[in-house]
């Protein structure tokens, strides 16, 4: 779009962009700064500092208006996320602090990597039987509650789950949050893989697990940036509201869209993201 054009353009822009990955944001369980990072920082004449301040605000606020409708609908799990989103939203205050250290180059560069590298893990998670979810539940993922039944409305059968492997999932949730605050886009692309691959979550519940951690890992890391000024108001206000109006669409098709094609939206989501931060990162496309 041409930076010349005139400046209520870019609000209504924004509006529409947020609006459609707010809807996508919960489908995939992803957050929608994933993609809003990116995008905007290549299309929109907007300091990348001030993008990723509105990109992690615009993922809490997605989370925030989808959470009450996924606790509802049991489609996310409480005991499943307050341990792992505690830890998560301690280390989101370092990796704030630490991206506003490194140079912008650097941490396009990694995000890219970082993106692709979780693509790449959710394809290999695809040609695995579907029903590679934990049997039993390790010790730990025991003793702090980490089990239950959810209603699946897309084949009308309830599912029961447990974890595993709670330990290795709490320390990679404290590297995501470092990753998910130094970025600014919130946690929900790499939560999504912890969940399912790692502690053996059906993939519905740990997509809307995912959406609701949001809320409480990205506002760790958002008042780093209110404190460093990195929020303007023009991004904030549109793309808020689209975003919170997309989510709510997005929560209804959560309920009856089919595993596969979650899945397919989640890989395509990374990929698209991925590359497009790794080539701007390596200045291929700015």
């Amino acid at each position: 779009m041409d930076p010349a054009a005139p400046w209520w353009i870019w609000p209504l822009a924004l509006f529409a962009l947020t609006y459609l990955l707010g809807i996508v944001a919960v489908v995939a369980g992803i957050g929608g700064g994933v993609l809003f990072v990116p995008i905007v920082a290549g299309f929109f004449p907007f300091h990348l500092d001030f993008v990723r301040g509105t990109g992690l605000l615009l993922a809490l606020c997605g989370a925030l208006s989808a959470g009450p409708s996924l606790l509802r609908g049991g489609l996310a799990s409480l005991r499943l996320a307050m341990p792992l989103a505690l830890i998560g939203s301690i280390t989101s205050i370092g990796g704030a602090v630490l991206g506003f250290a490194l140079p912008s180059d650097l941490v396009q560069t990694a995000l890219g990597v970082t993106v692709l590298a979780m693509a790449a893990l959710m394809i290999w998670r695809a040609a695995a039987p579907e029903d590679a979810a934990a049997r039993t539940s390790d010790p730990l993922g025991a003793a702090l509650g980490m089990h239950g039944v959810y209603h699946d409305d897309a084949s009308g059968r309830d599912v029961a789950w447990t974890v595993r492997r709670t330990p290795a999932a709490m320390a990679a949730f404290a590297v995501i949050g470092v990753l998910a605050g130094m970025f600014g886009l919130g946690a929900g692309w790499a939560n999504v893989p912890v969940f399912n691959l790692l502690m053996g979550v059906p993939l519905k519940l740990s997509i809307g697990t995912s959406s609701f951690m949001l809320s409480v890992v990205d506002t760790a890391a958002a008042w780093i940036y209110i404190h460093r000024g990195a929020v303007l108001p023009m991004l904030v206000v549109p793309s808020i509201t689209g975003v919170m109006l997309g989510a709510r669409v997005g929560v209804r098709l959560l309920r009856v869209v089919p595993t596969p094609v979650v899945r397919g939206t989640v890989i395509g989501l990374l990929l698209i993201a991925g590359v497009r931060a790794l080539l701007q990162g390596l200045g291929i496309w700015n």
